[in-house]
């Protein structure tokens, strides 16, 4: 992909329609890996179109706001406003039965509590516990709510001057118009969520480098590890519900 014109900049002269139109042609195959890849872990009536459809808008804004001056990739700035997009589609449309979110939101809970108080990685048995459900029903709990585990950058925030709140998102989207603190702060939430990765047990660890960071599916990480496309999606559920919960942890910690 030979990507956004390098004289294209978001101060400089708005980019003209036909150049807009050609980088979507182009993005468009992306659009629909995400979406598949999105699409693979949520229930069948969601649809992959209306994913795509977000996905185009996300991509629209990111050839709006892109800086040629920065310096990741205008492919790596897509594919993060692209993802964003689908995520909010997803939020906006509350597909998961409110029983599902409060599982995935207790665990969520039994993560930060225990993690908190034990200050390492919470095993299966001792979230379990806390919960007083057993191992079985607590692996049957990860299998239904394995659509909801989505770990979402605009939840970061760090506070303004004016003791308002701002997300990682809007900062990594407009870094020209932050100021030096709000920029400081960025990095400190990339920072942030680089250590609650590190501090993922290992298999947890493999897997959200596999799947985020070498772009395999949940089928072809399984064969490399040797285990069920299953057991795959349940840890990666668990890796991403401890990751919520660590994170509010080290905000709170960095604060």
């Amino acid at each position: 992909m030979s990507g956004i014109p390098k004289s294209y900049t978001r101060r400089g002269k708005e980019i003209d329609p036909q150049e807009k139109e050609r980088l979507i042609l182009e993005y468009a195959p992306l659009i629909k890996y995400i979406a598949q890849r999105l699409a693979m872990r949520l229930p069948p009536h969601i649809s992959a179109e209306d994913l795509i459809n977000a996905g185009v808008i996300g991509l629209i804004d990111a050839i709006e706001k892109y800086d040629p001056s920065r310096d990741n990739t205008f492919k790596t700035y897509a594919e993060f406003r692209i993802r964003g997009a689908m995520l909010d589609e997803l939020r906006s449309l509350d597909w998961a039965p409110r029983s599902v979110r409060q599982k995935a939101n207790t665990i969520e809970r039994a993560y930060e509590t225990l993690e908190r108080d034990l200050g390492r990685s919470a095993s299966d048995e001792e979230v379990a516990t806390l919960l007083g459900i057993n191992l079985h029903e607590f692996y049957t709990w990860l299998h239904q709510i394995r659509g909801t585990a989505l770990l979402s950058i605009d939840a970061l925030t760090t506070p303004t001057a004016d003791g308002e709140e701002l997300n990682l998102l809007e900062i990594l989207s407009n870094p020209e118009e932050q100021s030096p603190f709000q920029l400081v702060q960025a990095q400190r939430l990339r920072d942030m969520v680089a250590e609650a990765i590190d501090r993922l047990p290992y298999q947890e660890k493999v897997v959200i480098s596999l799947y985020y960071y070498e772009e395999l599916t949940m089928k072809e990480i399984g064969e490399v590890m040797g285990i069920t496309e299953s057991r795959v999606s349940q840890i990666h559920t668990k890796a991403i519900l401890r990751l919520r919960g660590r994170l509010k942890i080290l905000q709170e910690e960095w604060k």
